[in-house]
């Protein structure tokens, strides 16, 4: 098969008019006609590489991810399980692995280094270093997921030192995470073997860890945005950097993928040849991925695009398959079988319930912000009623509850600002990293209701309101649907809709919820087993 069009070589920063020849999933040939394009043909690059994604944020298991992303010129991913394994364990690994396997697309699944991620919350499953390094000597595996455990690095934990060490004797890469750290604390978890970081909410701190000889991986995600703070570090260091979008829901995958950050790159004036390192060349260098980068003798992975300004994808070709054209995945979709681990009862309004302290006027309020997994801390006074607090919707302070769904418990109770709700409740089953059930809601009637909803269809996100209620199943490990990821896509744009004409101001009501039991991510966050700071790490009050 022969492709002409114009050549774009990253690694010469030349375009030319030419043909990509292929045969037997591989390059043989590239012949330049022409040292310069010619009008009205199509550019040819290497695919797009979302250099660190959890699938199971999209709701979609792997197999459907791929037939939305090829559509956006997405090849590959570089895919921490982490999600599924804190729920499953090894069985959520595996099940990862082998349904990427079923379709024309190249997943690079990392050993999760975090299951649980706290001891400070309830999770499904535990992956130790033993099981770590059995993964690690896999051929596809290809590193060692985001280290959360910060504090356990810098401060030597036998646990984590061995499954860095496990990468390390494999000669694989390991991912870091660790918003916010700067100074001889980051050099010091760097000089430990951590390699990246897609945390960085600040350009200061960006540069900071890039000094340090650290990798950072721009993210744009459906909650956490850093792409406008970090994208002008691109300039001087192209070479150090990548994009990814780490947790993306279905509907944000229907509009667009890495496609979607060169344009908005080349429109802030970044040099083209930079933004497609990053995009495309250094996640396969840092990561040693097999992926082609539009070479002779490289696997035939390359785009075909209308244009170097809008990178609108003609064509995405997989292995020198076309699995994508004008818009239409042309990847079949696979027949799944869903794996689980829930298991608590349904709950009651009074359940929800917080008691109201004699002298005590203000409470431990957490601060949601639109864009950002870091949340603030404030205090606030709220009225009681019948002994128990309750919330106040004119200063915007409702109620969240974090339900443990792997078995029967208390339920942890603490309020939270800025989800704008006037009515009703939204829950999920997806809430990082334990993937508890997490609430947040007006009235302790439709907390328990939204609740509800999620543990009678073992996994999902629910929204409830005075008049109506709609839930979309997770039945894959509560995460993720069983269902074409179209549709999926259209489910959730329309319970995303209930919950904002309920009142909500978040651009992403149920991602932002999702992270509110992130206890990794400052500042205050609510577990399962109670309120949490994210800095100290240590409880702020026990669960009520």
């Amino acid at each position: 098969m022969t492709i002409t069009g114009n050549i774009v070589d990253i690694f010469n920063r030349s375009i030319y008019y030419g043909s990509v020849r292929t045969e037997n999933g591989l390059i043989q040939n590239i012949e330049q006609f022409s040292s310069s394009p010619k009008d009205g043909l199509p550019f040819i690059l290497p695919g797009f590489i979302d250099a660190h994604v959890h699938i199971e944020s999209s709701m979609l298991v792997p197999s459907e991810f791929a037939r939305l992303a090829v559509v956006h010129g997405t090849v590959a991913t570089v895919s921490d399980p982490h999600e599924i394994a804190n729920v499953c364990g090894m069985e959520g690994v595996e099940f990862m692995i082998e349904n990427g396997k079923s379709v024309p697309f190249k997943f690079h699944f990392g050993a999760p280094s975090c299951v649980p991620a706290t001891v400070f919350e309830t999770a499904g499953a535990t992956i130790n270093s033993g099981q770590v390094a059995q993964l690690l000597e896999r051929d596809d595996i290809f590193y060692l997921s985001e280290m959360m455990n910060f504090p356990g690095v810098l401060y030597g934990d036998e646990e984590v030192l061995k499954k860095i060490a496990a990468a390390k004797h494999t000669g694989k890469p390991v991912d870091g995470h660790a918003p916010g750290l700067r100074g001889e604390q980051a050099r010091k978890y760097i000089s430990a073997g951590i390699s990246t970081d897609h945390e960085c909410f600040t350009r200061d701190e960006a540069l900071d860890k890039l000094n340090a000889g650290m990798k950072i991986i721009v993210r744009e995600g459906s909650a956490a945005k850093n792409f406008e703070e970090l994208i002008d570090l691109l300039h001087d260091h192209p070479d150090a950097m990548m994009f990814c979008s780490d947790d993306k829901h279905p509907d944000s995958l229907v509009e667009g993928h890495i496609n979607k950050l060169c344009q908005r790159a080349l429109q802030k004036g970044i040099n083209l040849f930079n933004i497609l390192k990053a995009a495309c060349v250094n996640p396969v260098l840092h990561y040693k991925l097999p992926v082609g980068l539009l070479r002779k003798g490289d696997a035939a992975d390359f785009i075909a695009v209308e244009s170097l300004e809008n990178f609108n994808v003609l064509q995405t070709w997989i292995n020198g398959q076309l699995v994508a054209e004008n818009g239409k995945s042309l990847i079949l979709g696979k027949t799944v079988t869903a794996i689980n681990n829930f298991s608590c009862s349904p709950k009651k309004a009074e359940d929800f319930q917080y008691p109201a302290q004699t002298g005590i006027s203000e409470v431990d309020v957490i601060e949601a912000y639109d864009g950002q997994l870091i949340t603030g801390w404030k205090k606030y006074p709220l009225k009681a009623s019948n002994g128990f607090l309750i919330t106040d919707t004119a200063a915007d302070i409702l109620k969240i509850a974090v339900v443990n769904r792997y078995r029967d418990a208390p339920v942890a109770i603490a309020f939270i600002k800025n989800f704008g709700l006037k009515e009703g409740a939204i829950a999920s089953s997806v809430a990082h990293d334990s993937h508890n059930i997490v609430v947040v809601g007006v009235d302790d009637k439709s907390i328990a209701q939204a609740v509800n909803l999620v543990i009678e269809q073992q996994g999902g996100i629910s929204c409830v309101s005075s008049t109506e209620s709609q839930i979309l199943a997770l039945p894959v490990a509560g995460l993720m649907s069983t269902d074409n990821g179209y549709d999926v896509a259209a489910a959730y744009t329309s319970i995303s809709n209930k919950a904002k004409k309920l009142g909500s101001i978040l651009s992403a009501p149920f991602m932002t919820l999702s992270f509110m039991a992130l206890l990794v991510i400052p500042r205050l966050k609510l577990s399962d087993k109670g309120l949490f700071d994210g800095e100290t790490f240590t409880f702020v009050q026990e669960k009520r």
